[in-house]
């Protein structure tokens, strides 16, 4: 988050939003491992709690980017592997299929997390490729040329999934077998969030 805020275009909505995300996302995180940890709770937050403010940050999320598209292409969705097909979202469909990406990928790094190194080199890797693809939709020459929806605005974006790899294959210096540092709910509800949030 601080690297983002030192190096991306703070007009742009996108690295708010994804940084908003990825904050929002680690209090959660956060709190659950305080009380695992500090407080001695051993089942930590309770996973309503847990979902219902992943909820309260993937819906504000949702809505926030849907209130302030400014073209089609960003509720837009794009269906994988057919160039052509591209089905319009209401405001329903696009917060709902925002919402499932912002909590499922958090949800989804939160169990892959187990094993040394397991969690963050996918999370590196995804990070990467999201962040060639957000380059090239914000650029008005590749985008096109790709075939891919231009969206003004997104290479921005890709500072901040450059942010979330850098520091990610930081971690994994230390949290590669023996372990020396554990990702724990902090980090990746946060990074699942994050890269949910970039997706979408």
């Amino acid at each position: 988050a601080v690297t983002t805020l030192l190096w991306a275009d703070l007009s742009n909505r996108y690295v708010w939003i994804a940084t908003g995300v990825l904050v929002g996302c680690g209090l959660v995180g956060f709190y659950d491992d305080y009380l695992k940890l500090v407080v001695r709770n051993t089942k930590g937050l309770a996973p309503r709690w847990k979902y219902l403010w992943l909820s309260v940050v993937a819906l504000g999320a949702a809505l926030l980017l849907w209130v302030t598209a400014q073209t089609a292409a960003e509720t837009t969705f794009f269906v994988p592997f057919f160039k052509s097909v591209a089905l319009p979202l209401n405001m329903f469909g696009y917060v709902a299929l925002t919402y499932l990406m912002i909590v499922g990928m958090s949800n989804a790094v939160n169990l892959t997390d187990g094993l040394d190194g397991l969690a963050i080199m996918p999370a590196v890797m995804v990070a990467v490729g999201l962040a060639i693809f957000a380059w090239a939709s914000g650029n008005a020459i590749y985008a096109p040329y790709l075939g891919i929806p231009a969206v003004p605005g997104a290479g921005e974006v890709a500072i901040f999934c450059g942010a979330m790899s850098g520091s990610g294959l930081g971690f994994l210096w230390f949290n590669a077998y023996p372990a020396q540092v554990f990702m724990g709910d902090v980090g990746a509800l946060a990074l699942g969030g994050a890269l949910g949030a970039v997706s979408v």
